[in-house]
């Protein structure tokens, strides 16, 4: 049965490329690569009802949540700039596992 890790986040402005440059070439590639990690994408809001919403969204389709609690994601998590350049600057970080119903 399939699951969908969801995680939304936002960066300050002046960090915004940095963040997307690390995300996009180092963090979200290593993570795709996870034995359970079937897919994924990255989008960016462009509109929301709801006041404060985070601007980003990452979504992961996993085998199951302990595929979140295995050794090869967290040494693809902590891969590159990610761990010291740009998780100390993120805001408003979520994280939610979903579990597939139809």
């Amino acid at each position: 049965m399939a699951h969908l890790f969801v995680v939304q986040l936002d960066i300050p402005a002046e960090h915004e490329a940095e963040f997307n440059r690390v995300y996009d070439s180092e963090h979200f590639p290593m993570l795709l690569k996870v034995p359970g990690v079937r897919g994924g994408a990255r989008y960016r809001l462009e509109h929301s009802t709801v006041p404060g919403m985070q601007r980003y969204l990452t979504i992961y389709e996993i085998d199951s949540p302990g595929v979140l609690k295995s050794e090869a994601w967290e040494k693809a998590g902590a891969f590159g700039d990610w761990v010291g350049k740009i998780r100390p600057k993120l805001a408003a970080r979520h994280h939610t596992v979903f579990e597939r119903i139809a």
